[in-house]
């Protein structure tokens, strides 16, 4: 077992939950803002259930749901 020279108490935890908090205010507001923009690209392209696809966190692309659409993958998009 691995001695790790900071310690995990209960008095750390305590003062990093706050922290914790915060950073779930800003994943949901990213989640959020994707979400939208979605929702914008589907309007615009009149394409349904389009979606930026993600892979080990990472977008990777765009495509659809229903995978009626070729994905097309990020390199292609920047």
């Amino acid at each position: 077992m691995k001695n790790y020279k900071i310690k995990k108490t209960k008095n750390l935890i305590k003062k990093l939950k706050s922290f914790w908090a915060k950073f779930e205010d800003i994943e949901n507001d990213y989640y959020i803002a994707i979400d939208k923009l979605e929702k914008q690209i589907a309007s615009k392209l009149d394409i349904e259930d389009i979606e930026i696809f993600f892979m080990d966190n990472e977008a990777i692309g765009i495509g659809n749901y229903s995978r009626t659409m070729e994905l097309i993958h990020r390199e292609e998009l920047e």
